[in-house]
């Protein structure tokens, strides 16, 4: 019953088949091998962009920081929720690769609206030498609440950057839960609604660690080569990244595991439902859960060994019946079995 988080589940068989079959015999390093030439073709195939330009790294903390590195200076400032990744989760290091460049936080949870964004860049003014200076929006994709920004939201965010001159970014960690959950194609969800660059996760969806990052203009390319080789993040054996993406892209595994994790969510949270004692506090539209039980029943659940996150505390005392909030999140390998043991459990 390991609900934590999707990072914690196995790579898939068919990323390992495709890991053993790199490695044999010998392949040019930093990214000159063969089987990155086809992950570029295939992801640019895949985003209907053949002009992108295509670059693997191994975590999305260094997608997402190189990333807006490259699209910012270090006197502007990153425009992002207060609940993205890259404020909540990434110890600065956004601000680290940029040198400096700060994070406005738009909008009040873990999506924003063209409103919100209109409001946070207005209180920058233009041109004052005084205050940071206007820099790219960055949007996360699946949101950090298990929410999704439909195709006409992120063109709406975009047009609004567009305004102003500023690039947007979308931190696609589970990019491909977000596809599954709009029936979208990737270029209907990136470019074709504005996105300028994106990360397409592989590590919470089955992969061992290996993240996209897609820059639909050209001109951005080279210098990301040069600020991902600078920070330590070039592979000098990267055909083991570029085995991962090819194992992961063949006959549209990706989507095929994004589907999975976002059913067994679905799964999980009909049954949830089912419990009088239970509140799903964020309607959820990937594979991530937010819900209320009371203390009792988490007392019970992490007895038998349940793995989640508790937002709420302390578990040991309080009130039995006191509501706290959890997060549960399903990958491709959770079974039924599982999510029935968990539900069994809940009912006491």
């Amino acid at each position: 019953m390991f609900f934590g988080s999707d990072n914690t589940g196995p790579a898939h068989p068919s990323v390992m088949a495709a890991m053993a079959e790199a490695n044999t015999g010998f392949q040019p390093s930093y990214g000159e091998d063969a089987l990155m030439e086809r992950v570029r073709d295939q992801i640019r195939a895949l985003f209907e962009a053949p002009q992108a330009s295509v670059y693997l790294v191994a975590t999305g903390t260094a997608a997402n920081a190189l990333a807006l590195a490259t699209l910012s200076q270090p006197w502007q400032t990153v425009f992002c929720t207060p609940l993205a990744h890259i404020h909540t989760d990434e110890c600065n290091a956004p601000e680290f690769f940029t040198g400096g460049a700060k994070l406005s936080l738009t909008g009040a949870a873990d999506k924003m609206t063209p409103d919100d964004l209109r409001a946070a860049i207005a209180a920058w003014p233009k041109g004052d030498v005084h205050v940071a200076q206007h820099g790219p929006l960055a949007l996360t994709q699946a949101t950090e609440r298990g929410r999704v920004y439909g195709c006409d939201e992120l063109a709406a965010l975009t047009s609004v950057a567009r305004d102003h001159g500023l690039p947007t970014y979308l931190d696609g960690a589970r990019f491909a839960n977000a596809v599954a959950a709009l029936g979208c194609t990737p270029a209907e969800m990136t470019w074709k609604a504005g996105i300028d660059a994106v990360s397409m996760g592989g590590t919470k969806n089955g992969c061992l660690g290996v993240e996209a990052v897609i820059f639909f203009n050209p001109e951005n390319a080279w210098e990301f080569e040069l600020r991902r080789k600078r920070s330590a993040h070039l592979f000098s054996k990267h055909r083991f990244l570029s085995a991962q993406m090819l194992g992961y892209l063949k006959d549209d595994l990706w989507l095929e595991l994004a589907r999975t994790a976002n059913a067994r969510a679905a799964t999980l949270v009909a049954g949830l439902r089912d419990l009088p004692e239970a509140d799903v506090v964020v309607e959820p539209e990937v594979n991530m859960i937010f819900a209320t039980l009371p203390r009792a029943t988490h007392q019970r659940l992490k007895a038998a060994g349940a793995a989640y996150g508790l937002y709420d505390g302390p578990l040991e005392s309080g009130p039995a019946d006191e509501p706290l909030m959890m997060r549960l999140v399903c990958d491709w390998s959770i079974s039924e079995g599982q999510i029935a043991e968990f539900l069994d459990i809940a009912r006491g």
